[in-house]
């Protein structure tokens, strides 16, 4: 049994982070409206990776995050990959899915997958980036701003990036524009709305890693851009 907490705490949000973004892609086809808007399903899990990118970030620094964005995107091919072979694969007649409801579900979600895996990987560098600079810039003060600030510049390429890839052809170019506008929107101030927990997420590292946690953090602010 491993005992270290640095690597079982990376291991935990590393799962955390790829059920939701699992979950982001396969869910991203179904159009849902909230608040008045036209969103993407997706927009509910993926803030949740936000928090944990960022997360990652603080204490494991650039290399880890790097890392894990990798491992995001096998994933997420992985899942396309099973998706291509269920859907080649004929339900049996008295199936409570059918093949047309299964086809209809996910081989949008499939297209879906393709575009954020392109939207993802961009996003996600991007994002490591802004990050790691904001915070040599602020010498490791003001977590919020690198943390807001990394996911506005990351999320408006990924919100119109996957939105033009997974639905080109199938609407018209105002309602992509619009979707991928209200989908960044809606990011934007979830983003600005999980801040205190940005924080909370922060003391309870740094409480439950002691003097490690530290540690992580100057090791993570050491790393060149």
């Amino acid at each position: 049994m491993f005992t270290d907490k640095k690597y079982n705490l990376y291991l935990y949000l590393n799962a955390i982070f790829i059920t939701f973004l699992l979950m982001a892609e396969l869910t991203g086809s179904k159009l849902v409206h909230m608040f008045g808007f036209t969103m993407t399903m997706g927009v509910i899990p993926f803030p949740v990776t936000f928090l944990i990118t960022d997360t990652m970030n603080e204490f494991y620094g650039q290399s880890a995050v790097k890392k894990t964005t990798y491992i995001g995107m096998v994933m997420i091919l992985f899942a396309y990959i099973l998706i291509l072979i269920d859907l080649s694969i004929p339900a049996i007649p008295d199936s409570p899915v059918s093949d047309e409801s299964f086809q209809n579900v996910f081989a949008n979600s499939g297209m879906v997958i393709v575009g954020s895996i392109i939207a993802y990987l961009i996003g996600q560098l991007i994002d490591i980036k802004v990050f790691h600079y904001l915070r040599l810039k602020t010498g490791g003060r003001h977590i919020w701003l690198r943390a807001t600030g990394s996911t506005i510049i990351s999320q408006l390429i990924d919100s119109y990036v996957v939105i033009f890839i997974a639905f080109s052809g199938k609407m018209s170019f105002e309602k992509m524009v619009n979707i991928s506008s209200v989908n960044f929107v809606y990011k934007l101030l979830i983003a600005i709305a999980l801040t205190p927990v940005i924080y909370l997420i922060h003391n309870l590292i740094i409480s439950y890693l002691g003097e490690d946690g530290e540690t992580l953090i100057h090791s993570a602010e050491q790393e060149p851009l």
